[in-house]
């Protein structure tokens, strides 16, 4: 899908005050007059490329992955109020992209008489509210048809709690999607298996890990049904060459440099892991550095993983290449078999599953980085395991924008970022625009 027809133009989305919103494309009909919906449900997918540069240096640069070396990006490592500096750059761009990929859904949702289309919209929704709760915390939710100007008194836009989100939209809707999507497709298209991966990633987030177990359990074991399995070479997953059909990638956004979108300051993600851009020129925490050498040294060989993701001076992260058609022309992976597999393996081990088995779930992604496996009779607590499943995700993931989120939900922020940090900015500053675009109704984070 690297190419997509944009046939919806969305009249709004929450930002207001921003005017590219308010324009009506010419000669484009509206949602109520349409009968195929297939280009409404790729605008929803389109959407999504707007969010994922702001996640990408969110996930990396707010965490001990990543630095920032320019005021006032340095931001990012100070948990204070100076954030909402960065509404332009990161947030705003984030927030507007995924509401006007929800609106589309919602579209889709209920005008669509295709089974398989509302399923994908609803995949979709889930996935942008995850994200939006993720980064602020309570977000308003909308899950009706773009409303007419004059409509727009009635949508309540008051931030809904975190929990009710989960409760009433993303869980319901990953369930839903389930039920009806095809199990043959994942990749950059919506499917059982990105569905199952998602809502298991929702389940582990919420710390329900009995439902965790249940919804990632298929995966683990019909995954080579449908073709799903981990590369052989930790090297074969990242880069246009190998993105192509690669039985890793559950979900990716699909990207390609012929395609604008929302996030328009011309600099990709791989862009600041790279250090292409003067606001980070040295990107990498050396506190990841020290977690590579630390594999090493207790892993028994060395971390293949290490040369993948870092610069051989351990000062940039090279995990997407730039070189040729790399570049701005990589998918951003939403979730891997790997991933899946380690999220497998925490909710097991918070169910009291033996050490022995989970620690077996493990042995594959280690080899597969030339470490040995983990001795089952040294790492053999439910302490020990969740330890080494920690760590196992920081040096797998680095550099794919999960690490921050990481540590907010296992609760090892203070821990793992050496000092004491203040929850209020565990979340982002919701953009000023939208709490003066709406007269208050939509109000700032605490701390913020």
């Amino acid at each position: 899908m690297k190419y997509i027809y944009i046939l919806l133009g969305l009249l709004l989305t929450i930002t207001a005050c921003d005017a590219d919103l308010d324009q009506v494309p010419p000669n484009i009909a509206k949602s109520d007059s349409l009968t195929d919906y297939e280009g409404v449900l790729y605008a929803s997918y389109y959407y999504q490329l707007g969010a994922v540069t702001p996640m990408a240096v969110m996930g990396e640069f707010r965490s001990d992955n990543a630095l920032m070396d320019e005021a006032p990006y340095t931001e990012f490592d100070e948990y204070d109020n100076g954030l909402t500096a960065m509404e332009d750059q990161f947030f705003g761009p984030f927030y507007t992209a995924l509401y006007k990929s929800i609106l589309s859904a919602n579209n889709v949702i209920a005008n669509s008489t295709d089974d398989t289309q509302i399923g994908e919209a609803k995949f979709l929704r889930a996935l942008s509210y995850f994200k939006l709760i993720q980064v602020f915390g309570d977000v308003s939710v909308i899950l009706t048809p773009q409303p007419a100007i004059d409509e727009l008194e009635d949508v309540d836009l008051e931030r809904q709690p975190v929990d009710d989100i989960y409760d009433a939209v993303i869980i319901p809707d990953l369930q839903d999607a389930i039920d009806v999507l095809d199990e043959d497709t994942y990749g950059t298209r919506a499917g059982v298996y990105p569905a199952r991966a998602l809502l298991g990633k929702v389940y582990v987030t919420r710390g329900d890990f009995v439902n965790a177990e249940t919804v990632l359990e298929p995966i683990i074991s019909g995954a080579s049904s449908v073709g799903i399995e981990l590369k052989s070479n930790y090297n074969e997953i990242f880069g246009v060459t190998y993105e192509v059909e690669n039985p890793e990638i559950i979900f990716s956004i699909s990207i390609s440099s012929s395609i604008t979108d929302e996030y328009t300051f011309g600099s990709d993600f791989w862009n600041w892991f790279v250090g292409d851009d003067s606001k980070a020129d040295l990107p990498v925490d050396p506190d990841l550095v020290a977690a590579f050498d630390e594999s090493d040294v207790n892993g028994g060989g060395t971390d293949l993983r290490r040369a993948v993701t870092l610069s051989d001076d351990g000062t940039t992260a090279i995990k997407y290449p730039k070189e040729g058609v790399e570049g701005a022309d990589h998918d951003w992976i939403e979730i891997r078999y790997a991933d899946v597999i380690m999220l497998y393996a925490e909710a097991l081990n918070e169910n009291g599953d033996s050490a022995e088995s989970v620690l077996d779930l493990l042995d594959p992604i280690r080899t597969r980085a030339g470490l040995d496996v983990l001795d089952h009779t040294v790492v053999n607590t439910q302490d020990l395991v969740r330890q080494a499943i920690y760590d196992e995700r920081r040096v797998e993931l680095a550099f794919e924008g999960q690490r921050w989120f990481d540590l907010v939900r296992t609760g090892t922020v203070d821990t793992e970022m050496g000092e004491t940090v203040d929850s209020n900015y565990y979340v982002f500053p919701i953009p000023v625009s939208e709490i003066l675009a709406t007269d208050g109704v939509i109000t700032q984070n605490d701390g913020y």
